[in-house]
């Protein structure tokens, strides 16, 4: 039994897309705010909807655990909680609803909680925390043990239900000492059982980590309901000795830096990479930054230093109209050289490419396909354009948005408003950018392998095969694009009939978790 549980609704069962590609990570936003608590002399446990099967996994917890609260801390480090996806809303739904029928007090923290409390609050949920939640949370617990604030309207960053009127204090300003807090409460997970999973479809173990919160970048797209546009950072000196914790105690083969953007302030990757080396600390590493600081003296061969295995670059568009338009802040050069850059230092490259913003032409996707040919990069992820409120671009089609204003998982590439394109576009798009990124990785590869053919194995086999199979359907899968590209976007995609609010209350029955042993298979290159 514990006095709080806490938990978040991401289920990986639920997102097909990420399902298949099977890299879980720990819900690190509720680890941190699990070890807040624990500061504070609260006893917590937590339920882990990342590898649960359903939320009938969340029931079971409540009746072993018997909490007197029950807080859904989403992690807002995971890309994926930012969007906001249906199928995970609709799973938080069913949680508050099992949470009070078991009598306890519930509290929502999050990024669509944050956007949208009312929808939360009319569900069950007895207060949301509106922004970074840590603070508040401490203080709200503090009030409902009877031994902190006397009343809701003493807190900041609170929203609550008076009768049929939503309720809301000012925004709390956001923790500036980072330093301050607890390291994420690491031994609430079960770490086997994620190392079993990755080492059997992987063959290594990561975890996840961040060194900063927030991004100050105005691209008009990028919804911010957490930190905004404020941005704070760990010393290097408190990350590497949390790198160094985890290097010692759970052993990882590898890190990911989940931070938006990492290494923004000057001198900070240097400083890094120093102690990295001092320390001993070192491990194999993938993290998210900007083309344009990537070409600041010294940063990435301080990357390189530290152990930067690849770097990804929200690139968005080889169009400059475009990337305008987002007002991203960078040239389609820089990207162009960062990524030289990279390659130069043996630092493997991502690209996030995003389609489908306003005003964007066939021209336009044409000049993001040659980047991507030309640059070379060694990853790539494909977004449409996807209007979040507190955004510009929200502001800007609003009006045109229809029942459904959310993607029902991250594949779903749902064109929302009416945007250049339709959906089924921008759903062949994904075909054919993918397909033709595949064909010519392949061949790369296959090039440098011929050098050394004793190197040459089955896998590589199968690739080239795959590849071989893209490279012959390609022009019948560009023929599909050009056809769709002549069919006018006229309406919104209709919410689904499951995800209707009668529907949500409902659990959804789902295949159970796969065996470690069971996730061998072949990577789906159009993942």
């Amino acid at each position: 039994m514990s006095d709080i549980l806490l938990g978040q609704s991401y289920y990986l069962r639920f997102d097909p897309k990420l399902w298949e590609a099977m890299q879980p990570y720990p819900p690190l936003g509720t680890l941190y705010a699990a070890a807040y608590l624990r500061q504070r002399g609260y006893d917590v446990a937590l339920f882990d909807a990342m590898l649960a099967q359903s939320e009938q996994e969340w029931a079971a917890t409540l009746d072993r655990e018997r909490p007197r609260l029950a807080v859904l801390y989403e992690d807002n480090f995971n890309y994926l909680s930012k969007m906001c996806l249906l199928r995970m809303r609709q799973a938080a739904l069913t949680m508050i609803r099992t949470a009070r029928e078991r009598g306890c007090t519930v509290i929502v923290a999050g990024s669509d909680a944050s956007d949208h409390p009312d929808i939360y609050l009319r569900a069950g949920a007895h207060f949301v925390i509106v922004g970074e939640g840590e603070v508040t949370l401490g203080e709200l617990v503090d009030h409902l043990a009877g031994r902190g604030p006397t009343a809701p309207n003493d807190i900041l960053g609170l929203a609550w239900l008076e009768g049929e009127t939503v309720r809301r204090t000012p925004p709390r300003p956001i923790i500036r000492d980072l330093d301050a807090l607890p390291f994420p409460a690491w031994d609430l997970v079960d770490v086997e059982r994620y190392r079993r999973i990755w080492q059997a479809r992987h063959g290594y173990f990561s975890m996840n980590m961040v060194t900063t919160r927030g991004c100050p970048y105005h691209c008009n797209w990028c919804a911010k309901p957490i930190w905004g546009q404020r941005y704070t950072v760990r010393s290097p000196e408190n990350v590497v000795a949390e790198l160094k914790w985890l290097k010692e105690t759970y052993r990882p083969d590898h890190i990911w830096f989940a931070d938006d953007i990492m290494g923004l302030k000057p001198g900070w990757l240097q400083r890094f990479a120093a102690l990295v080396e001092a320390e001993g600390a070192s491990v194999p590493f993938k993290c998210l930054s900007r083309a344009d600081l990537l070409l600041r003296d010294g940063d990435i061969e301080a990357l390189k230093r530290a152990g930067c295995q690849i770097v990804w670059i929200g690139a968005e568009s080889g169009s400059q109209k475009i990337l305008d338009a987002m007002e991203k802040g960078i040239r389609v050069e820089q990207i162009y050289e960062a990524t030289r850059r990279l390659h130069d230092a043996g630092i493997r490259v991502g690209f996030f490419l995003q389609f489908g913003y306003p005003g964007e032409t066939r021209a336009d996707i044409e000049l993001t396909l040659k980047m991507v040919r030309e640059c070379q990069p060694d990853d790539i992820g494909m977004s449409v354009s996807y209007p979040l409120p507190g955004t510009k671009f929200y502001e800007r089609v609003k009006d045109q948005l229809g029942v459904k204003q959310n993607w029902l998982d991250s594949n779903d590439l749902a064109m929302l408003y009416k945007g250049p394109y339709t959906t089924a576009f921008y759903r062949q798009l994904h075909r054919v950018l993918h397909r033709e990124f595949r064909v010519r990785k392949a061949w790369r590869e296959l090039m440098v392998l011929a050098r050394r053919p004793r190197q040459i194995t089955r896998h590589h086999l199968r690739r080239a095969a795959a590849a071989l199979y893209y490279a012959v359907t390609l022009p019948w899968e560009r023929y599909r694009l050009d056809r769709l590209e002549k069919v006018p976007h006229r309406g919104i995609d209709p919410l689904p009939v499951e995800l209707s609010p009668e529907a949500a209350a409902t659990p959804s029955p789902q295949p159970s978790l796969p065996e470690a042993a069971n996730l061998r298979r072949a990577e789906r290159p159009d993942a």
